[in-house]
């Protein structure tokens, strides 16, 4: 028997850098505007300067909340590009859930929300000692981090 609903699950953001920096978000609720915001603070937060944020089409991502953040000053900092379609391939963030779920997570069986949530941490901070692998998943998509 299910100890929770069917319904629940866990939900996951993250960006990363061409030095090789993780930076994650998971909680136990589907993203909306407001957690997109958030998600930001925390990255103009711990990462100075510009950055330049490469995203998919998700509609949280495009939210008024999003749009009312850089109106209030954070498009001083933060620039947001998106990706065209669906193209995984230009993304190199898919490389960290790819090598999540392939890899550090492969055939892990949890008997609940709490234990997954704790497994991914776990494997989140095993991949955040992997720089090597994160720069990598920029080469993949081809992208010069050079520029």
């Amino acid at each position: 028997m299910l100890k929770y609903p069917p319904w629940r699950h866990l939900s996951a953001i993250s960006a990363i850098t061409p030095a090789g920096q993780l930076y994650t978000w998971v909680q136990a609720r589907a993203f909306n505007g407001r957690h997109i915001v958030r998600f930001l603070q925390h990255l103009l937060h711990h990462i100075p300067g510009k950055l330049l944020l490469i995203w998919d089409g998700l509609a949280a991502h495009r939210g008024q909340a999003v749009k009312q953040f850089l109106r209030e000053g954070a498009a001083q900092r933060l620039h947001l590009e998106r990706l065209p379609g669906y193209a995984p391939d230009l993304n190199p963030d898919e490389g960290v859930w790819r090598y999540l779920k392939r890899v550090e997570l492969a055939n892990l069986c949890c008997r609940d929300l709490d234990e997954l949530r704790r497994e991914l941490r776990k494997a989140i901070a095993r991949l955040r000692y992997k720089s090597h692998l994160i720069q990598s998943f920029f080469r993949q998509a081809q992208l010069d981090t050079n520029v």
